[in-house]
């Protein structure tokens, strides 16, 4: 790992790169109560051989960067957008691809519209602008979160419970969930994150209304990468941001839930390297 704490306006974000930074920078934007590791070291080497520099970082509350108590975060959705432009900054790139997964790709829309300068290209996985019409998460999912209150978040094997637990119920029908990678990445991230029970914060965050309403004002090419049995974003919600903006385009996985699964990473890894394949 090339780890490096970027510091910016009082926080530290913690980042790794991978490949020639002298190549197009793509980051990588990780989705809620997951640290960078859930970006895997062979999906990130691989991307980086398509002639890529790749960047991913933990956000706030998770991994090495700054931490929160939790119950209090005192940032917003607008901050963490900013963050990843900190993050840019740091490594002196203008302008870059962007690649957000759930959360981070909520991120990715806010900073294409807050930081239009600073995006070349987007790539949409497993995400939505949660419009209202939208269908909501099926209930097995929110079931399962209900009971986050009873993880001990000191004890390893408590969390490694949890993220397990996680995986299978976000999981899509078609591909087998390998439950030691899961505890394997689980277990790297527990000891490396400042605080473990800081990751809740996430589901606290407030802000972000007033872009998302603007999704259709994204004016950098978009390609959007959605499971079609996603039990927490369902399909209906990659489908949205397809017909919301303009010349984007659509890759259904089919079968693949709310996960960046390896059986799905040639397909994906070949549609960003297609779609950043236009010179900055």
């Amino acid at each position: 790992m090339n780890e490096r704490l970027v510091k910016s306006d009082g926080i530290h974000i913690c980042t790794d790169s991978f490949g020639d930074p002298a190549n197009p920078a793509i980051l990588l934007i990780m989705g809620a109560q997951s640290s960078m590791i859930w970006w895997e070291e062979e999906f990130c080497q691989r991307l980086a051989d398509t002639g890529r520099f790749i960047i991913r970082y933990d956000n706030r509350d998770v991994g090495r960067s700054t931490t929160y108590e939790p119950g209090q975060p005192n940032y917003t959705f607008e901050d963490m957008a900013d963050d990843a432009v900190s993050v840019l900054d740091a490594y002196k790139i203008e302008q870059a691809h962007l690649v957000g997964m759930s959360m981070g790709g909520m991120l990715t829309q806010m900073i294409a519209l807050r930081h239009p300068e600073k995006v070349h290209t987007i790539t949409l996985l497993s995400t939505s602008n949660f419009a209202p019409h939208l269908p909501p998460m099926e209930e097995k999912v929110m079931a399962f979160f209900s009971n986050m209150g009873t993880i001990d978040w000191t004890d390893e094997r408590s969390v490694v419970g949890f993220a397990i637990g996680r995986s299978r119920i976000l999981a899509g029908s078609k591909h087998l969930l390998d439950e030691s990678k899961v505890s394997l990445l689980t277990k790297k991230e527990f000891a490396r994150s400042n605080n473990p029970a800081s990751m809740t914060n996430h589901a606290l965050l407030s802000g972000g209304e007033s872009y998302l309403a603007r999704t259709k004002e994204i004016d950098v090419p978009a390609l959007i990468i959605h499971g079609t049995e996603d039990p927490i974003i369902p399909y209906e919600h990659g489908k949205n941001l397809a017909n919301e903006i303009p010349g984007s385009v659509l890759l259904a996985l089919e079968g693949t839930g709310h996960e960046l699964h390896s059986d799905d990473w040639d397909i994906v890894i070949d549609s960003i390297a297609k779609h950043t394949s236009m010179p900055i």
